[in-house]
């Protein structure tokens, strides 16, 4: 019932969500699939959660952790730490608490202290959800807004369509043929045609924003 809960909420606030439910499939999972972030419990069946981290942490994979657990001691937030989370977060908690956390950890894995993304007179914030440029205020469905998202995260970089879709779609939904296009069209429309450049048979960048 957490797990089902846990992805609701992230899935609401626009993020692209797997879930497994024991720690052998999180393993495998996480040692396969370019994760941004994942949220481990420790009382897991089949594989301990705490097993799983270190498994993962002894194999080289530094994907970041936050550990969702009931056990509250101490030393079981030193353990999971010294394990190699990232975070660590005691139920109950808040969806309110798990996204500003989530959103912490990743903004350190990629780099960033601010909790916006900015580029030119282009401002996207995360937890609002809302993007401004030159101060007002750009209304965009919840895919353009991910797009837009995964773009800023990586300013100067050129993502592939395939890139774009892996953060845009979790396990088993239908993927249109030419969805990315889509939205990329829809956001120069909307945010103006020199803000995502296409770099033919290579992918998209963010361009200029004045």
């Amino acid at each position: 019932m957490v797990a089902d809960a846990v992805r609701s909420g992230l899935r609401q606030s626009g993020y692209t969500v797997d879930a497994v439910r024991d720690g052998t499939s999180a393993e495998v999972a996480a040692r396969t699939e370019p994760y941004s972030l994942v949220l481990l419990d420790l009382g897991l069946p089949r594989k301990d959660g705490l097993a799983v981290l270190r498994s993962l942490r002894g194999q080289g994979h530094h994907v970041p952790v936050l550990i969702l657990t009931a056990r509250d001691a101490v030393e079981d937030r030193v353990a999971g730490l010294d394990a190699g989370a990232d975070d660590y977060l005691v139920k109950p908690f808040s969806l309110a608490e798990l996204l500003a956390r989530v959103r912490a950890i990743t903004r350190r894995h990629g780099g960033r202290s601010a909790s916006v993304l900015t580029h030119g007179a282009l401002t996207l914030n995360p937890s609002t959800r809302k993007v401004f440029v030159a101060g007002r205020e750009i209304a965009l469905s919840a895919r353009e807004f991910e797009v837009l998202e995964v773009l800023l995260e990586r300013p100067g970089s050129v993502l592939s369509r395939a890139q774009i879709e892996e953060r845009l779609y979790g396990w088993g939904e239908e993927i249109g043929s030419n969805s990315v296009e889509v939205h990329i069209h829809h956001l120069r429309k909307k945010l103006g045609t020199g803000v995502i450049r296409n770099l033919r048979g290579v992918g998209y960048t963010i361009g200029s924003v004045a």
